[in-house]
């Protein structure tokens, strides 16, 4: 399983900032949906982010460190991100409710 950590406010991981990747190996097959795996998100006083994931089936886990210099966004691009969240917010929530419905929908029909 790939985790992909973001930074934004939209709706869409597309309309994010892609902050890092990681992969959370040795999940054994399984219909979707079955597997929970739980990530946990944690900020430091240095504003490093460390994020990991653990299958709860089988308690493997990996983690990834994020730190500033990595491909961080600044304060005004994260002004303008926080700006351009709003100015789409009724998209995003008609975006968010198709999905949500699509999803259902799927998880209906397996």
């Amino acid at each position: 399983v790939t985790i992909q950590v973001y930074e934004g406010e939209r709706a869409m991981t597309k309309d994010n900032h892609l902050l890092g990747t990681f992969n959370l190996n040795g999940i054994p097959p399984a219909p979707r949906g079955v597997p929970k795996i739980e990530v946990t998100f944690d900020m430091d006083a240095n504003g490093i982010l460390h994020v990991s994931a653990k299958d709860q089936s089988t308690g493997k886990q990996e983690s990834i460190r994020i730190t500033n210099d990595k491909g961080r966004l600044s304060k005004e691009e994260i002004d303008k991100m926080l700006a351009e969240a709003e100015r789409f917010k009724q998209e995003d929530d008609s975006q968010r409710e198709r999905v949500a419905a699509r999803n259902e929908l799927e998880s209906y029909a397996y």
